[in-house]
């Protein structure tokens, strides 16, 4: 990576993709973002480039203002940055006079003149410009004229960026560094250049380097004792530091850092180091007396020799035993060659508290001898018939304990730590189920048609997904990297709370296949339960393995489980006048079936809809028994707002030309600042 500290001496960059932002401490929320940064110039073959500001932003527009600490110096986030693989690190001088600039001069004169950007990536909330009267809506504005794309990273996320910033900034404040790091992903570091003090910590046999800070606005931790590491002459040196104001001496120096090298002796005066804070070991005490302090100092010592020993040994001993009781559960059915291509993925990339199941529906090739004979270890459910998606799983997940189920397509191939990144999403009890994202496996870089980075809802009862708009599949280049809060999760890789699928009755088993999931997630939505999308896990789904996805009998499943779907779920006073619409759109449809040729799924929706009007009773049966389930679940009011937009896809797609996500759902705030207000 390139750090830039002058606008004039800036190369010319080849498709920038940027993203401006203070970026303080560079945790794991900003190394998400940052890892979307470097895809998307990735795949764009462009470069990818962080703007800040040096001064911060807040220091120069408010300089009485004496509240601001920051968790990373320059020299820190460029180091930072420069781990998350970004091509160039720009640090903007930040003065009044750059502050007064219009918001226009600031995109033509400062973003257009010195980047040249092919992607803006920016904070829903994001301001610029005098009064900070420009937003992300302005960029969009120019955007045509100045050639470049503007990517909205969504309230939740951004939302979830400020929130672990301030988490990280209390956990520092009490003191508790291994919460900081946590939430980081490394330690907090502090780095000083050694001045003279006393010397009285040599006369107690803990000589102690006396470290002023060389940014006075980096956060200082709480006071007291930790144990610490520090890199000298190039080897690492453990030790212990203590933060304070020496209660004991009472000599009125005010707040201290004086750090005590283990097994080093050497002149340090002037030399600027960085420590590294492992655990917080005590708070600071009065003490009686020198010997006192003494005698406290070798404990301490003690404390700080085990806690780093313990650290060199962690990830030795690292196993996440915290996983939910987790089953995944493959439903076969005559798929021996994809069991045989994808099944070994799976078991490679398990984790604690995880097993694999195979239910076969009735197979008829050798898919169950192949099971015992190359996975003995593999549990193996024989159902009696072919009983479809809907109704196999019920059946089999009857014979199956575990708190978590991931219903898995056998045609799926799996990465390593797909289940680490989103098991953890079931620590919160309202979320009932979950989903990776989904790439094809024969187009790698393209969302799959089932499911792609979540599942959302027109407001006609249409599916369509973050990534795919009916047939029409999106180049994933990062732009759905964010995980949300969604209105349905796929069913080729569905994650769902088993206690909330069991007293939902399951999938509607006389929905065979297809829209089995958006019907139950639908109800736990319903029931107030949440349904989400991590795109940090993904897998790789072939599609269409069992039923082709153009073919006659899918899309009479389509329309007749979709039609179906609705009529349960939405509310009374909405059904008279959905219908009517329903029955125009799903006519205009069959037109355009006709103009395509495709008289096999013209016939199909009219037997979908033939079969709907014919077993209607049953469906007002099932729609009031389905409603007596859900309130015996419920856990909350309805979260039916979160995923659903109120458009149509149909007349976007086809009326529109619109085929991304981003089209339909053009401000994202709208979907996702919901979620987040409400959480």
């Amino acid at each position: 990576m390139i750090t830039h500290y002058q606008l004039d001496d800036l190369p010319v960059f080849h498709r920038a993709v940027l993203t401006i932002g203070s970026f303080d401490g560079v945790h794991r929320g900003h190394q998400q973002l940052l890892a979307r940064i470097r895809r998307m110039a990735e795949v764009r073959q462009g470069e990818s480039i962080v703007i800040t500001f040096d001064p911060h932003p807040r220091s120069v527009l408010r300089p009485d203002d004496d509240s601001l600490r920051l968790l990373s110096t320059t020299e820190e986030k460029a180091a930072f940055c420069a781990e998350q693989g970004i091509d160039h690190l720009v640090v903007v001088p930040f003065t009044l006079a750059f502050s007064q600039q219009s918001p226009t001069e600031y995109i033509e004169q400062f973003l257009v003149r010195y980047f040249a950007p092919d992607r803006i990536v920016i904070g829903y909330d994001h301001h610029f410009g005098k009064d900070r009267a420009g937003n992300v809506e302005l960029l969009r504005y120019w955007a045509p004229h100045h050639g470049y794309e503007v990517v909205e990273i969504a309230a939740q996320e951004v939302n979830q960026i400020t929130v672990s910033s301030t988490k990280i900034r209390n956990a520092l404040f009490a003191g508790n560094v291994s919460r900081a790091r946590s939430l980081m992903g490394r330690s907090y570091e502090l780095t000083g250049r050694v001045v003279r003090g006393q010397q009285i910590g040599r006369t107690l046999g803990f000589p102690t380097a006396n470290l002023q800070c060389v940014n006075p606005l980096k956060l200082v931790p709480a006071k007291g004792i930790y144990a610490v590491r520090t890199r000298i002459e190039g080897r690492v040196y453990g030790g212990m530091l203590y933060i304070g104001n020496r209660p004991t001496l009472e000599d009125g120096r005010g707040t201290t850092i004086e750090l005590n090298v283990f097994d080093f002796s050497g002149d340090l005066y002037d030399t600027e180091l960085t420590v590294e804070f492992v655990e917080h070991l005590r708070g600071d005490l009065p003490l009686k007396s020198l010997e006192a302090l003494q005698q406290q100092l070798k404990r301490d010592e003690v404390g700080a020799r085990r806690a780093l020993a313990a650290k060199e040994t962690a990830p030795a001993e690292a196993g996440d035993s915290d996983n939910p009781d987790t089953a995944i559960v493959i439903l076969n059915y005559n798929g021996r060659g994809f069991l045989q291509t994808y099944l070994p993925t799976v078991v490679a990339n398990l984790e604690p508290n995880c097993r694999v199941i195979v239910a076969d529906n009735a197979s008829t090739d050798d898919s169950v001898a192949y099971l015992r004979a190359e996975h003995p270890e593999t549990e193996v459910i024989e159902l009696a018939e072919n009983l479809g998606f809907a109704a196999g799983y019920n059946e089999a997940l009857q014979q199956v304990t575990a708190e978590v189920y991931v219903l898995l397509n056998s045609d799926v191939r799996v990465t390593p730590g797909w289940l680490g990144a989103v098991l953890p999403l079931f620590d919160d009890p309202l979320v009932a189920a979950a989903q990776p994202k989904v790439l094809a496996e024969h187009d790698p870089e393209r969302f799959e048609y089932a499911g792609a980075s979540g599942g959302y809802l027109d407001f006609l009862g249409y599916p369509f997904c973050r990534g795919r708009l009916f047939g029409h599949t999106e180049r994933d280049e990062g732009q759905y990297d964010c995980a949300a809060e969604i209105f349905w999760a796929t069913g080729a890789a569905f994650f769902v709370r088993a206690s909330v699928f069991h007293a939902l009755q399951g999938f509607e088993p006389e929905y065979f296949a297809h829209a089995e999931e958006i019907d139950l997630c639908w109800r736990m939505k319903r029931a107030g339960y949440k349904i989400m999308v991590e795109p940090a896990a993904t897998v790789y789904h072939v599609g269409g393995g069992t039923l082709a996805y153009d073919s006659p009998r899918k899309a009479y499943l389509n329309f007749r489980n979709t039609l179906v779907t609705s009529f349960k779920n939405e509310q009374t006073s909405r059904l008279f006048w959905w219908v009517p619409v329903r029955l125009l759109l799903d006519g205009a449809a069959a037109l355009l079936f006709l103009v395509q040729g495709k008289f096999g799924h013209i016939g199909s929706i009219l037997r979908a809809h033939l079969h709907f009007y014919a077993n209607l009773p049953l469906w007002v049966y099932r729609r009031a028994r389905r409603n007596s389930e859900i309130e015996l679940a419920r856990v909350g009011p309805p979260r039916t707002d979160a995923g659903r937009v109120s458009d149509s896809i149909a007349l976007h797609y086809y009326l529109l030309g619109h085929q991304r996500f981003s089209e339909v759902v053009i401000d994202q705030v709208e979907v996702e600042a919901g979620v987040a207000a409400a959480n």
